[in-house]
């Protein structure tokens, strides 16, 4: 038997402050204690364990109809596990369960587990791997942001509508069933592919009410769109990555490729469901990387790696308009009032950013003296075709920053 524990904290603030807009905060942290179990049966393992975890999100925002979402939220979990790794004949299979109490929402989810290995022969492996998943953490971004360099987190949200697609909402937590299905092939003994195709269906998802123009206590009777914090989306996600590695004596290559398509659902006033991607729905991704050993002593080295991806969506500016806050009430002279700059947005997510790419090279050398001490010393090129990719813009001045230019460094390193 193995017994292993663990315990950590963590804790991480990120606030965003711009010209145009108000600050926005957010801060979470937390800890997390665990025991784990492992028993060895035979070419069988019997693995299982308890984890607590506690933290707390402290969230401030201005949604793009500038009114107030903020939450402060402190959140307790209790989970157990159960995984049984069996080996027998060419499978090799492990059934799983896990059982999540939420606390602070006095919610239980209980979410079943499943992976098979199916070795057909030496050289060709069959995968599959499912199960149920449950999260109470949300990140929350603003559509009003062209690049989102703001990422919020908030726990435990409360502030829900009753129904969602003509059900009733039972509980609280964001939900997902998961299935993956990919094999493994070695072409040849330095060559190895991988193909994994997935589907994921998310049943129940938490997200920032873009659209609230109401304060609940003061308009009741408004519906639950333009009113909520939060409303309730669902989606789903399919793509297939493949990846080769080569790795033979002195040359090392590893190449992958993703295709994904990524769909999410949320409901109008009119209770009918409109579909949008999200601001992480990215149709291709490719990263290439490489290296190579030179000199006889093998004490020269050549890295390179290439990563592209096709552009994130972003919601586009359809025009601009006199925002008049009424500051007054209903004595406010609009006539003479001077209001503030109001943005019309077009449709969400409906535009892309421009395709990224970057190309990085690092040289190593590396000198020993006797036995004990050992000089590295490296160059590297990061972005060496000064690819302009983007990195923030400004919707209204339109502004736009860009990543790392082309940047050489040097590095040594000395070790006795």
């Amino acid at each position: 038997m193995l017994m292993e524990g663990h315990f950590s904290y963590s804790t991480y603030k990120i606030f965003l402050e711009e010209e145009y807009f108000p600050t926005r905060s957010s801060t979470i942290n937390g800890f997390n204690i665990g025991l784990d179990f492992t028993y060895f049966i035979g070419k069988n393992q019997a693995k299982y364990g308890l984890e607590m975890l506690g933290f707390k999100t402290d969230y401030y925002f201005i949604n793009s109809l500038n009114r107030e979402i903020k939450q402060a939220e402190n959140t307790t979990e209790l989970a157990a596990y159960f995984v049984y790794k069996i080996t027998t004949g060419k499978f090799i299979i492990e059934p799983g369960f896990r059982v999540q109490w939420y606390a602070s929402l006095s919610n239980i989810s209980p979410e079943p587990r499943l992976a098979i290995k199916y070795n057909a022969t030496d050289n060709f492996r069959i995968k599959f791997a499912g199960g149920w998943y449950s999260q109470n953490l949300i990140s929350a971004v603003s559509d009003r942001d062209v690049v989102n360099l703001f990422y919020g987190f908030l726990s435990g949200p409360d502030n829900l509508p009753d129904e969602f697609d003509g059900k009733e909402i039972t509980h609280k937590l964001q939900k997902s069933q998961h299935a993956i299905l990919g094999f493994e092939y070695n072409l040849t003994d330095n060559i190895l592919i991988n193909v994994e195709g997935y589907y994921k269906y998310f049943s129940q998802l938490t997200n920032l009410n873009r659209n609230k123009i109401f304060d609940e206590n003061k308009a009741p009777d408004q519906p639950d769109l333009l009113k909520k914090d939060f409303i309730i989306e669902k989606g789903d996600a399919e793509g297939i990555d493949f990846s080769l590695k080569y790795d033979y004596r002195r040359f090392y290559f590893w190449a992958v490729y993703s295709y994904a398509f990524i769909n999410k659902f949320y409901e109008n006033t009119d209770n009918e469901l409109v579909k949008y991607v999200p601001h992480y729905d990215r149709r291709h991704n490719i990263n290439l990387v490489g290296s190579y050993l030179l000199g006889s002593k093998m004490n020269w080295e050549i890295n390179v790696r290439w990563n592209f991806g096709s552009g994130f969506p972003f919601t586009k500016t359809q025009g601009f308009y006199e925002s008049l806050n009424f500051t007054g009430g209903i004595n406010t002279n609009y006539i003479i009032e001077n209001g503030e700059l109001g943005i019309l947005y077009a449709d969400l997510n409906g535009g892309r950013l421009p395709t990224y790419h970057r190309l990085d090279f690092d040289l190593k050398r590396r000198f020993e003296f006797g036995n004990h001490m050992i000089l590295e010393v490296n160059i590297s090129v990061t972005n060496v075709f000064d690819r302009k990719n983007i990195f923030y813009i400004d919707r209204i001045s339109h502004e736009k920053v860009y990543q790392l230019p082309i940047m050489p460094s040097l590095g040594i390193n000395f070790t006795f």
